[in-house]
């Protein structure tokens, strides 16, 4: 039996393609990461500039004045008269 004789043709272009074939799927893992960790990133920066807005609401509507005037009638500090002329400016 004689044994095959392979082209060095055939076989610089097979250990080529396997080359350019790992290349590519290295290029293409690091584009797909780099994809995903942009995604990941953009929900991060979304998620916290709707808590930075909710905080801020919140906080506009916790120091915003009432007028000084004192609505709960389970308070100390509630007067009918406050309240009354604090309506009728308001009205």
């Amino acid at each position: 039996m004689s044994t095959p004789v392979i082209s060095p043709i055939r076989n610089v272009a097979r250990w080529s393609a396997l080359a350019t074939g790992l290349v590519y799927g290295y290029v293409h893992h690091n584009t797909l990461t780099a994809l995903e960790h942009n995604k990941v990133e953009k929900v991060k920066i979304e998620n916290r500039d709707r808590l930075i807005s909710q905080a801020k609401a919140e906080w506009v509507r916790m120091n915003t004045p009432t007028g000084g005037v004192v609505t709960d009638p389970e308070s100390p500090d509630f007067d009918l008269e406050k309240v009354l002329i604090h309506l009728s400016e308001t009205a």
